[in-house]
């Protein structure tokens, strides 16, 4: 038989176990490595894994000789804010000068402001903005992704910012999951008629699921937003429609969003900054993923991150995101995520990489199929150019990709060293 392609001298291949859920607990600190490892991929899929010697006798249309470097499955980025306008760099400066968030916000900042610039920018200018950033992510290593709307607060937009996501599914060969967050936020022309806008945010739902625009349902679930009694009344209708079910939840008060999340059954929490011992507990005993975003609490220079190792010894499932947006995580780089994630969250390597694999696609229904690299599983994967797995989270703040596939397909390659030029000044003082 001759395959496709065929991978191999690979010193690091990382398996990720998802056949059995996502990893909980101990398991979380348990992670499949195999060495001088090889792997042949046929339609797409992963065909063959063994040992490299093994792989001697194979016949591929292509090789790739990995070089000893480490390999697994592409990244699994669950919660993102991927579709939307203007940006908002304007604010740093307001931020070092110490003026709050509402202060920002009177100041015609915040999240008012990319409403304001995604209801003006066309469907077409949002597509090249996202695809941007999309392919920023995918450079990263990044194959499966799920973007949120979120940044319209009224119908038109955001079915705008979902129509923008179907379409980079259709484009991109990466695995594109879309979430309905209509419930993001209070538009002013709403206060102190709530109510009345989530209501029509749940109408929305009928459109998006009739149209295929969105598989998941979400709301913001905190002070000064949307408060449990009225997150509850979303989630469920929105479970009654079909739709799998997230929610930020308790990111500065602990509201009681990690308990509803796991009452109904919800996909994911996410954030959960100041989730309560009892809502730990709660996402343990039902199975929710809780996706903790350390690089925005990073970005806002806050001192208190989720309580990841208590969630971790009571047996919740933890999965890492960047929350890409352009107000409180500015990064596409799930590679820091992960650093941060050792350094503020005290996450050992083996956590981490189940985490943004594993874990993180059982968040947003891809469970078992994203984030592994098995027999008859989809061929995404990514090769490392560091000498083992635990390098990434050691070293921060650069790109240690070396290739990128997805389906067996290469869909990005970091430029060969031999090719940067270095300046005739730089040259002369190299050796």
């Amino acid at each position: 038989m001759k395959y496709d392609l065929l991978v191999f001298n690979i010193g690091q291949l990382i398996l990720p176990d998802g056949n059995s859920g996502p990893q909980k607990g101990k398991n979380m600190a348990q992670l499949n490595i195999m060495e001088d490892a090889a792997f042949a991929v046929q339609d797409e899929k992963i065909a063959w894994i063994g040992a490299s010697k093994e792989a001697v006798g194979l016949s591929a249309k292509e090789e790739k000789d990995a070089g000893g470097k480490v390999v697994s499955p592409g990244l699994v980025d669950p919660h993102t804010h991927l579709v939307f306008g203007g940006s908002r760099e304007h604010e740093l400066g307001m931020k070092q000068a110490g003026m709050g968030y509402l202060d920002i916000l009177a100041n015609g900042g915040g999240i008012l402001s990319t409403v304001d610039a995604t209801r003006e920018a066309s469907e077409e200018e949002l597509f090249e903005k996202a695809s941007f950033h999309l392919e920023r992510m995918i450079s990263h290593g990044v194959t499966t992704v799920e973007a949120k709307s979120g940044y319209g607060l009224d119908s038109a937009t955001e079915l705008k910012q979902l129509k923008v996501a179907k379409r980079l599914k259709e484009v991109y060969p990466v695995d594109m999951v879309s979430t309905f967050l209509g419930p993001h936020a209070v538009p002013p022309a709403y206060k102190g008629r709530e109510e009345e806008f989530l209501q029509e945010m749940i109408l929305l739902l009928d459109v998006i699921r009739s149209a295929g625009l969105a598989e998941f349902a979400d709301i913001f679930c905190e002070t000064g937003v949307f408060s449990i009694e009225q997150s509850r009344q979303f989630m469920q209708t929105a479970k009654d429609k079909g739709f799998g079910l997230k929610i930020h939840a308790d990111e500065i008060d602990p509201l009681g969003g990690a308990e509803l999340a796991a009452s109904l059954g919800a996909a994911s929490a996410d954030h959960l900054v100041a989730a309560s011992d009892e809502g730990i507990q709660k996402l343990a005993e039902n199975g929710t993923v809780a996706v903790l975003l350390p690089g925005t609490t990073f970005y806002l220079g806050k001192d208190q991150f989720a309580r990841a190792r208590k969630m971790i010894e009571e047996g919740v499932a933890v999965a890492l995101a960047t929350d890409f947006n352009p107000g409180s995580c500015v990064t596409e780089n799930l590679q820091l995520i992960m650093s941060l994630a050792a350094l503020k969250l005290k996450m050992s390597a083996e956590e981490i990489w189940n985490a943004v694999t594993v874990n993180a696609a059982y968040a947003i229904g891809r469970g078992g199929e994203a984030g592994v690299l098995e027999i008859g599983k989809s061929a995404s994967f990514v090769v490392w150019d560091v000498p083992n797995y635990q390098y990434i989270p050691y070293h921060y703040g650069v790109n240690h990709a070396e290739s990128v596939f997805a389906g067996g397909k290469k869909v990005w390659e970091r430029m060969p060293h031999s090719n940067v030029k270095l300046s005739a000044a730089m040259e002369a003082n190299r050796f």
